[in-house]
């Protein structure tokens, strides 16, 4: 989640990279990112031609949708700022992962049909993934409606773990991403995950049969450095791990 944190310089990016290139040598390593900073204003479309250029072929954005849609105003009067957004968001052409749309844990399924009507007007051409914090949105209604709207139930880990992941998409989307603020810096992991994230990976493979693409993302609030946790993930699932090679020149001053 991200790729703009201060504590990864040194320690995943070489200490004398600038910021700007900090992109370009995360999708060296790295096939996809969810982009965080969308959810406080749409990103101008220049800016997101600039990310696109930065990356490989192969790689895709995940983008948060603005809180002004989905946090600040009444769902109804979200629906044009939305198209806008989408709109945007296909200046990533190919690069156009999924677009996720989370709501405020204090959204409730009273607003049920305002959630299915909202949905109902997004484009087939597009993955979108909702999260939906209030437990009273746990009802198999709420699943039917998102498999009817081909949208992915975002399963998310804050404090604790979901009782289960549900496929409602053909795209599987999982947010890991801990409890906020609980690590002191993010430079390496300060806790083992391996349990939780054995449990993740049976998770993953008991929804395999029933969807085409998995995108999974790491918060640092979940082991204390989400590239260490990322790298460990790919590791247990098979997937190839690209380590980070830096060598350092030493500053004068610290």
């Amino acid at each position: 989640m991200g790729f703009s944190y201060e504590d990864w310089s040194g320690r995943f990016y070489p200490r004398s990279m600038k910021s700007a290139e900090w992109l370009a040598w995360y999708a060296r390593h790295f096939n996809a990112v969810e982009l965080d900073t969308t959810f406080y204003a749409a990103p101008a479309p220049d800016r997101v031609a600039r990310w696109a250029a930065s990356t490989p072929e192969d790689f895709c954005f995940s983008l948060k949708t603005p809180r002004g849609i989905t946090h600040d105003s009444p769902l109804a009067a979200g629906v044009d700022p939305m198209r806008q957004f989408i709109d945007v968001c296909r200046g990533f052409g190919p690069k156009l992962g999924v677009i996720l749309i989370q709501f405020a844990p204090s959204f409730m399924a009273n607003q049920f049909r305002e959630l299915d009507q909202f949905l109902s007007m997004l484009p087939g051409d597009v993955r979108f993934a909702v999260e939906l914090r209030h437990r009273s949105w746990g009802t198999p209604d709420t699943l039917r409606m998102l498999h009817d709207r081909r949208c992915a139930f975002v399963s998310a880990e804050y404090a604790a773990r979901p009782a289960r992941v549900f496929a409602t998409a053909e795209h599987l989307y999982l947010r890991l991403i801990g409890i906020h603020h609980q690590f002191p810096r993010y430079g390496e992991e300060l806790i083992d995950p391996t349990e939780s994230l054995t449990w993740w990976r049976q998770a993953i493979d008991s929804a395999l049969p029933r969807v085409k693409r998995v995108f999974g993302f790491f918060n640092n609030d979940y082991a204390g450095y989400a590239i260490g946790t990322a790298n460990r993930f790919k590791r247990m699932t098979g997937l190839p791990v690209r380590e980070a090679r830096i060598v350092q020149t030493p500053l004068l001053f610290e």
